[in-house]
């Protein structure tokens, strides 16, 4: 059998992480990747069930596959991820061409389930949680990411409950992941190349393994000389302690964006969404980290018009956004997930909500434009990830994660060098390079 496997990754950077890591496990078996879906005698869809109608893309994608598929013989169909384990009995039944369902904490399974099929033609539901165990396994399977930036899983799960995430229910509750082995896999990932790593967590700042934080992670990967950037998300405010907050004052290589989801403005609305915590302690947590390091912005989450929100409400988060001019954020309109508290309440008017979400952008947009407009005529400190395909522009991202295209040169791939930024726009920052790294090097 000619083994080619196809994945296709919804969702958040966990999934990409996890897609990565099943190339690594089923390479075991003899599958090799393919970005061409048509040769393909494996297709496996990595779900995600945090946006809006997750399943229904599910069916969307299997039936585009079908499609393909329909003059020849068809390939295995794995559905995977949190969709996978939401719905998985109801998956198996309402779509026949699915031939294995498997959880986020089954991956390290997905060979013997692969070779089960294969021998018995039997469906398979695999949707156990079990991350010690996968973990474990994946211990002993090298990370093969060699791009310039790459993630790194710390910690799954969630013991928070908010009222409107399904996470506690796709992905477990918390683990975090022993230190020794983060490190060996980070130490592998920049012997491969890897030049930025960003720490992986559904709440990464949680991460707790025999009294390591998640800040001595960062410290000791500091270390590795081949490492120039560390990130990490997706935090919650609840978790960011004091001994993290002063890493940003010791640290070289921590960049210094937080991402720190709020999701809203408003006291009253928190307590709704079961966040355990207020806007008190938010504000406290950002002006401590703003003393520590005055160059440190921040990006957040936001759910807009969340069941109970009244113009007050609002109002508050459209204030929160003023006063700590958030940039790069994200903000939805509240949907509903099935199994979850929120599912329960009643919406808000469609048309409210639009205006509300609307207003939220036009904020957080403008915050995004006048700090890109900011940096227009100064140099910045920017790392080369790839080139441009066929021309003599390269792309890499700044400190705080923003895009940049330049004029630049093959050798500096890899590299943090200076940027001229001559212009901007809302996402991109443009400009040519200061460096001229072929005399650095010579």
């Amino acid at each position: 059998m000619n083994k080619k496997i196809f994945i296709k990754t919804f969702g958040c950077q966990m999934n990409e992480y996890d897609t990565n890591r099943i190339f690594d496990i089923v390479r075991e078996i003899g599958f090799v990747k393919t970005e061409n879906l048509d040769e393909s005698n494996c297709y496996l869809l990595n779900t995600c069930h945090i946006r809006d109608k997750a399943k229904e893309k599910v069916y969307h994608e299997i039936g585009r596959v079908k499609k393909n598929f329909r003059l020849r013989k068809k390939p295995i169909v794995i559905v995977a991820g949190c969709v996978a384990q939401a719905e998985n009995e109801e998956m198996i039944k309402r779509e026949p061409y699915i031939d294995i369902v498997i959880g986020p904490q089954a991956y390290h399974k997905i060979n013997d389930k692969i070779e089960e099929f294969l021998s018995k033609q039997k469906k398979i539901d695999e949707t156990e949680f079990d991350a010690i165990t996968k973990f474990g396994y994946l211990d002993n399977i090298k990370n093969s990411s060699k791009k310039i930036t790459s993630f790194l899983t710390i910690q799954e799960g969630c013991d928070k409950f908010c009222h409107f995430c399904v996470v506690p229910f796709t992905r477990g509750p918390e683990y975090s992941r022993p230190f020794k082995k983060i490190l060996e896999e980070a130490e592998n990932l920049s012997e491969n190349g890897v030049r930025e790593i960003t720490l992986l967590g559904q709440n990464v700042n949680a991460y707790n393994y025999e009294n390591y934080r998640l800040s001595d992670l960062i410290l000791e990967i500091e270390k590795l000389d081949g490492i120039k950037r560390i990130r990490y998300t997706t935090s919650h405010p609840r978790d960011m302690t004091e001994d993290l907050i002063n890493v940003y004052g010791v640290s070289k290589k921590l960049m210094p964006l937080v991402h720190l989801p709020v999701q809203s403005g408003s006291d009253k609305i928190l307590k709704s969404m079961n966040r355990k915590h207020q806007i008190s302690d938010y504000i406290n947590t950002y002006e401590k980290l703003q003393k520590i390091n005055p160059k440190i912005k921040f990006s957040s989450d936001f759910i807009i018009a969340y069941p109970g929100e009244d113009e007050k409400d609002f109002n508050e988060t459209c204030d929160l956004i003023k006063k700590i001019e958030f940039i790069n954020s994200f903000s939805f309109i509240f949907s509903p997930r099935p199994g979850t508290t929120a599912a329960n309440f009643e919406l808000i008017d469609k048309k409210i909500s639009l205006t509300r979400l609307e207003k939220v952008q036009k904020q957080l947009f403008t915050n995004q434009i006048n700090m890109n407009k900011s940096l227009e005529g100064k140099e910045i400190d920017v790392l080369v990830e790839n080139k441009i395909d066929g021309g003599t522009k390269f792309f890499g991202r700044s400190e705080y994660m923003t895009s940049v295209i330049f004029d630049g040169n093959d050798l500096d791939m890899g590299n943090i060098i200076k940027v001229k930024i001559n212009r901007s726009n809302q996402n991109t920052l443009f400009g040519k390079s200061l460096d001229n790294l072929e005399q650095r090097v010579a």
